[in-house]
């Protein structure tokens, strides 16, 4: 990268307490950064530190030791440089579609302006739900409902959006569905993004880069590059070089499980 990074981790352990007393390392020595409007998906076995990673980065803990800063500025607490799109879309059932879009605003200042309320509707047709903006919740499918996630996550233009396995519950389909409507949306309105994810074809469907990770306690197996052309379509997926990159890693990954 040529630019100063947005995100830097930096030597970062992270440790927890047992109800023992006794400590689990969830991340060692973990080094790397990540530029302006990049697209990096981070991929590892179960519980090698990828959900305490992000929250790291969106301020809900903080390292044992190390650093993690965004533009150069050591996070101590939750910033609004950063929207957080959730494995599942905790949606309030009691609001419909565009007051669960506006409700960072009505959480923080405890009132929507209309210019808020404008610019939600503008995010629900980005992410083509501007026909749903009064229907409720459970009018919607699973589908439906990450994507008015998504809407919300975006309503305060962060710079950085962090995604937790975000599709992981929907059925096959719709999530394959919604990867090539992520890359739309990070198209029409680029941010920097972090996404965590178990799916190797998703994270080289979408990322630039992918970080792998190690069995826990976690740190960087590898960084890699994903040299597949954007625009990304369905033809992506039957690029040598797409197939190639997911062939690399789930062998990197299914060697060492197998170890």
């Amino acid at each position: 990268m040529t630019d100063d990074p947005v995100i830097s981790f930096r030597n970062v352990v992270q440790d927890f307490k047992r109800d023992d007393g006794g400590i689990v390392r969830a991340l060692d020595n973990l080094t790397f950064d990540i530029g302006r409007h990049e697209f990096v998906a981070v991929l590892g076995p179960s519980g090698c530190g990828k959900s305490t990673l992000l929250r790291l980065l969106a301020g809900l803990v903080f390292p044992t030791a190390g650093s993690v800063e965004i533009f150069g500025l050591k996070v101590t607490e939750p910033r609004d440089e950063i929207g957080i799109v959730f494995q599942k879309p905790t949606l309030l059932p009691w609001f419909n579609v565009l007051d669960n879009v506006t409700f960072p605003m009505r959480h923080k200042y405890g009132r929507v302006t209309q210019t808020e309320k404008d610019r939600a509707r503008e995010l629900l047709d980005l992410v083509e739900l501007g026909q749903f903006t009064g229907a409720g919740i459970d009018q919607l499918s699973g589908g439906m409902q990450q994507r008015v996630a998504i809407a919300r996550a975006l309503l305060l233009d962060p710079d950085i959006l962090l995604m937790d396995e975000p599709f992981s519950a929907l059925d096959a389909l719709t999530r394959e569905e919604m990867s090539f409507e992520l890359l739309r949306i990070w198209t029409e309105k680029p941010k920097t993004v972090l996404f965590i994810t178990h799916s190797i074809p998703e994270a080289v469907l979408l990322a630039d880069r992918i970080i792998v990770m190690s069995p826990r306690p976690g740190a960087v197996r590898e960084i890699l590059d994903v040299r597949v052309p954007r625009p990304r379509s369905l033809a992506s997926l039957s690029d040598p070089n797409f197939n190639d990159l997911a062939n690399h890693i789930r062998a990197s990954l299914f060697s060492r499980r197998a170890a």
